[in-house]
């Protein structure tokens, strides 16, 4: 049994060491992107001794296909449906946050998928998370419905192409497979993550709910509890844990920050195959100490 509880409290948790996300990162700055925007733009993943996770971000920088459908998705999501960012900007996110907690997982003796299933290696599942983050969201240039579905279609060519020179045929076959299941599967429903690497981008992706992200639909108009509540989280952590391998600490401004937490993140978690691994610590900031809520699962 595991439990995720929600604190008010305005004190720091103890024993938990922050990661370093900026160690040995790499900083890529698209052209390409910066010409659809008139700006630059830096695609930063922390690849640390990673060689062929930064051949496949060098790759993904002179995409020009690849950052066009970012652009389309963005298009659909934001122009036409008054949603938040699924772009660039989104998925990098979800990727550097999908890394962290796979780093974490493996030094806790957690076996990925590809390591377990293929015989490949802990580098090979961080690059299966990084580009199942990077894509799972292609399917919005076409509908937001049953965008997974598209989106895993979308991303084999995208995978063959980007892994080209860094693997050879079988393992790109491989390596496409499982980032469509990450894809097909990063939703709360219908399909449940079967690998670590699907379970750990599912949960990346519902940890991008800082106020940030809602402001767009926000400030347009769109005023419910989605947007509201995203508002008021202010600080998203992804910190090693004492009691559990992972703990993710979510300063609020006011409560309605639950609502992200209660609704959002904790079905994916409970669905992810890895809630023995999460501890989800919430916190108004400012605010007295005492536990609102807790979930057993």
């Amino acid at each position: 049994m595991v439990g995720i509880a929600i604190f008010i409290t305005e004190t720091n948790c103890a024993a938990i060491k922050r990661i370093n996300i900026l160690t040995h990162d790499i900083t890529c700055t698209s052209n390409i992107f910066g010409k659809m925007l008139g700006m630059s733009y830096d695609f930063n993943i922390p690849f640390r001794t990673n060689t062929k996770l930064k051949q496949v971000i060098d790759n993904v920088k002179k995409d020009v296909r690849l950052w066009t459908f970012w652009r389309c998705s963005n298009v659909m999501a934001i122009d036409r449906m008054g949603y938040t960012d699924h772009g660039p900007t989104h998925v990098k996110i979800v990727a550097n946050s999908a890394l962290r907690i796979l780093r974490i997982l493996i030094d806790n003796k957690v076996v990925p998928g590809v390591v377990k299933n293929y015989g490949m290696k802990n580098d090979d599942a961080e690059v299966v998370v990084v580009l199942g983050s990077i894509f799972h969201d292609l399917g919005m240039i076409v509908t937001r419905q049953e965008h997974e579905k598209y989106g895993a279609l979308l991303s084999i060519d995208f995978a063959e192409r980007i892994l080209q020179q860094v693997y050879g045929e079988e393992e790109r076959a491989i390596i496409a497979s499982e980032v469509s299941h990450i894809i097909v599967s990063h939703d709360d429903k219908p399909t449940k993550p079967l690998t670590v690497e699907a379970g750990v981008v599912a949960i990346a992706d519902a940890l991008d709910m800082e106020e940030g992200r809602a402001r767009i639909p926000f400030e347009a108009g769109k005023v419910d509890i989605h947007s509201v509540s995203a508002l008021s989280i202010q600080r998203v952590e992804i910190l090693e844990g004492k009691e559990k391998p992972v703990t993710i600490r979510i300063t609020m401004s006011n409560p309605a920050g639950v609502f992200q937490i209660d609704q959002l993140l904790r079905p994916r978690i409970e669905n992810s195959g890895l809630q023995n691994y999460f501890h989800v610590v919430g916190e108004i900031a400012g605010g007295k100490e005492r536990i609102l809520e807790k979930f057993e699962i």
